[in-house]
C-alpha cells in the first residue's frame, strides 16, 4: 500500500502516549532493570511493552498513522523511561532520532511508506554511523553504495551498532557513490530481511550494558529509494547532531532524577527517625540539587533554543552547534556529579546492591555519557568552530553555518 500524508490523522492522543511511556517506565522497565543490566541483554519486556502502547510511532506524522509528538514530548518520555532503567531509555531515545531523520529528510514514497511502518508496526531502528578505520568521525565514511539499475548494495565494517541484533532496519552511513570522497555521505534505510549482520565482537561493558552494541559487519541489499534525498551532511547538521544531544541529556536527566530520588528518600527516612532535628545529610541534598538543576536548566534551554530556531529546518549556525556540543559535554559531566553526590548522601545504602538506595547502576550508567562520541572529540570541534564566531560565547549566528 503507497501512504500519502494527505490521509486522514490517526494514532493514539499524545498525553495519553506519554502517560504509557512513564507508566510503563514505573510497572515494567524498573522491574527488569537489574536483570538487564547484570545479563547484559536487550530490555526485550519494555520493548514489548511500548509496542503494544504505540511508542515507537511517537515522532511518526499523525497523517502517517503516528502520534506526531514534538520533540520535547519525546525528551518528557525517554526522561521517565530514564528514571527507571538507562539502558531502555537510550535505545528508545536513538530509535527516536532515527525517526527523526527520516520525517525530516526521506521524501520517497519508499521512505514514507517505511515510516508508515514504524507506525503500523511498531518497526525498532538503529544506526551505523561509526566504522574500522574511520572511528567516530561522523563526516567520514569509507564504505560506499554500490548501484545497479534501481538497487543498491552496501558493506559495512561497524565497531559498534547499538541493539543492531534486535532492530528491524539499520540507518547506514555510506559514501555517495564508489569514487566519492569520504565527505561525500548519503543516509541508507537497510530494512530486514535485506540486512545481514556478523558479530565481530561482544558487549560486556562498565554501563549501558542493556544496549547490547557489539560490532558487526554489514551487508545490506535494497531500492535505492531507501536512500534519504537530503545529503548526508545536512541531515548531520539539521537533524542528527541536534536530535542526539537533545534526547541523549533527558536520558541522563531520567538518570539523575533516579538519583536524587533515592538521596531524599533517605535524608527523609532520617528525619523521621530523630524528629525535631535535620539530618547531616540534608545540607548535601541541598548542595546537590544546585547542581541538578544546573542540569536539568541547561537541556531545558537548549531544547527550548533548538524549538525557537525555526524547528531546526535551516543547518545549524555555529553559535547552534556550540551551544548543541556545550550541551552534551556539559550534561554528561553534570549527570555524573549528581550520582555520585547522591551516593556520597546515601553511603553504604548506596553502594550496597539490592537496598532501595543503591546507585550502582546509575552511576555505572552515568560514566557512559562521556564516551558517547568522545567529550575529547566535541571539545575539539567546539575549538575550531569558536574561531570562526566573533564572539567567545560562540552566540553570534551572523557567522555562517556548519
Amino acid at each position: 500500500m503507497t501512504v500519502s500524508l494527505t490521509q486522514p490523522t490517526t494514532g493514539p492522543v499524545p498525553s495519553g502516549l506519554l502517560r504509557s511511556v512513564e507508566r510503563l517506565g514505573r510497572d515494567v522497565a524498573a522491574a527488569h532493570a537489574d536483570d538487564v543490566d547484570r545479563s547484559a541483554r536487550f530490555p526485550a519486556e519494555t520493548f514489548d511493552a511500548l509496542k503494544e502502547a504505540g511508542v515507537l510511532g511517537a515522532l511518526v506524522p499523525r497523517a502517517l498513522g503516528g502520534a506526531g509528538l514534538t520533540l520535547a514530548e519525546a525528551c518528557a518520555g525517554v526522561r521517565a523511561l530514564g528514571r527507571h532503567c538507562a539502558s531502555s531509555a537510550m535505545v528508545l531515545a536513538m530509535h527516536h532520532l532515527q525517526v527523526a531523520c527520516l520525517v525530516r529528510h526521506g521524501r520517497s514514497e519508499a521512505l514514507r511508506q517505511l515510516l508508515a511502518d514504524v507506525a503500523d508496526r511498531q518497526l525498532l531502528l538503529a544506526s551505523a554511523t561509526t566504522e574500522a578505520g574511520i572511528g567516530g568521525r561522523l563526516r567520514e565514511s569509507s564504505c560506499a553504495v554500490h548501484a545497479d539499475g534501481e538497487r543498491f548494495e552496501l558493506e559495512k565494517q561497524a565497531p559498534v551498532i547499538s541493539y543492531g541484533a534486535h532492530a528491524d532496519a539499520v540507518l547506514v552511513t555510506a559514501r555517495r557513490t564508489p569514487d566519492s570522497p569520504p565527505g561525500d555521505q548519503v543516509l541508507v534505510a537497510c530494512v530486514k530481511p535485506g540486512v545481514s549482520l556478523e558479530q565481530v565482537g561482544e558487549w560486556d561493558t562498565l554501563g549501558l550494558r542493556g544496549t547490547c552494541s557489539p560490532g558487526f559487519v554489514l551487508r545490506a541489499a535494497g531500492p535505492l529509494s531507501m536512500i534519504l534525498d537530503d545529503p548526508f551532511a545536512d541531515v548531520a547538521a539539521e537533524t542528527m547532531l541536534p536530535y542526539s544531544h537533545i534526547l541523549w541529556s533527558h536520558v541522563w536527566l531520567g538518570i539523575a532524577d533516579a538519583a536524587m530520588s533515592k538521596a531524599g528518600a533517605l535524608v527523609r527516612k532520617k528525619a523521621r527517625q530523630d524528629p525535631g532535628t535535620v539530618p547531616p545529610g540534608a545540607r548535601r541534598l541541598a548542595e546537590l540539587d544546585v547542581v541538578f538543576h544546573q542540569l536539568e536548566s541547561l537541556a531545558t534551554a537548549t531544547l527550548a533554543r533548538y524549538d525557537e530556531a525555526a524547528g531546526g529546518q535551516r543547518a545549524e549556525s555555529v553559535g547552534d552547534a556550540v551551544a548543541l556540543n556545550a550541551l552534551k559535554v556539559g550534561a554528561s559531566r553534570l549527570v555524573v556529579e549528581v550520582v555520585t553526590g547522591a551516593l556520597g548522601i546515601c553511603g553504604m545504602d548506596g553502594y550496597r546492591e539490592g537496598t532501595p538506595f543503591s546507585l550502582g547502576r546509575q552511576l555505572r550508567d552515568a560514566h557512559s555519557a562521556a564516551l558517547m562520541v568522545s567529550n575529547d572529540r566535541i571539545l575539539g570541534d567546539n575549538a575550531q568552530l569558536l574561531l570562526l564566531s566573533r564572539d567567545p560565547g560562540g552566540t553570534d549566528r551572523t557567522e555562517g553555518k556548519v
